[in-house]
């Protein structure tokens, strides 16, 4: 695909860093035109110094994507300065592990509020533009949306959401000329999912590296994945090659999934 997203421009949501930063360094590489969107200016002045080193300087925007006027900045400075969005990643998110009794509303509004209603926001305001483009929406959503458990409920109800949204906005992308397709990582060596590692040992009284022992043990892979695997196949998804991919949610985990697709 070498050169192929070349002037392309690139929305990425919560993009400075883990996923959503391999998934900015990937399409720098191949020429676009990256924007970066995250609620952290040094992780942003972070990010955009290493991706401009292998491509073009990103543009970055900093706010907090779970409120609409954030989200409508975000939409506003791509408008202005290109008038043109090729594709939009939607990989914002921070839903929190714990046990449920402990789990307050505050923390299941805020979860919601960022992963579905900053992707939903994002994607209703760039879709005039990705519908010009006849461009690609990846949402990067995770694998508890279809593998349940009891320490990670607000993430795996969020996600179960965040798919059913993404499947119903292809049937409208079918009609728009503009694909629709979701990722769901797995366990992927990131700083949120150490996070997550803590949260969940607190919640079970177990130390952090015999929870990440358990995890590798459990799933049968060799390895955890890296943001460098899932930025592979959003490139993918995103080129000409993959127009006849609508309406799919593909896991990167290694084959844990359980059940049938």
């Amino acid at each position: 695909m070498s050169g192929e997203f070349k002037g392309r421009i690139v929305v990425i949501s919560g993009g400075s860093r883990g996923i959503g930063r391999g998934i900015a360094l990937a399409f720098a590489r191949e020429g676009a035109q990256t924007v970066l969107a995250s609620s952290s200016e040094p992780n942003l002045a972070a990010a955009a110094k290493g991706i401009a080193a292998v491509g073009p300087a990103p543009v970055t925007i900093a706010g907090d994507l779970r409120k609409l006027e954030a989200c409508e900045q975000v939409f506003k400075l791509v408008n202005e300065r290109f008038r043109r969005c090729d594709v939009l990643v939607n990989n914002a998110g921070a839903t929190r592990a714990g046990n449920f009794l402990d789990l307050p509303d505050e923390m299941w509004l805020d979860g919601f509020a960022l992963k579905l209603f900053g992707a939903v926001r994002l994607t209703r305001l760039f879709w005039p533009l990705l519908k010009a483009a006849e461009g690609h929406v990846v949402s990067i959503i995770g694998g508890a949306a279809r593998t349940v458990e009891p320490e990670f409920l607000i993430g795996g109800s969020v996600n179960a959401a965040s798919s059913n949204f993404a499947k119903g906005l292809s049937k409208l992308g079918m009609r728009d000329g503009v694909n629709v397709n979701v990722i769901h990582p797995g366990q992927t060596a990131t700083e949120r999912t150490e996070r997550l590692f803590e949260q969940r040992a607190a919640a079970q009284g177990k130390s952090v590296e015999e929870l990440r022992v358990e995890a590798i043990g459990k799933s049968g892979t060799r390895r955890m994945a890296t943001p460098e695997d899932i930025a592979e196949l959003t490139l993918f998804l995103c080129s000409e090659r993959a127009r006849q991919i609508q309406g799919v949610a593909i896991g990167v985990d290694g084959g844990t999934t359980p059940g049938l697709y």
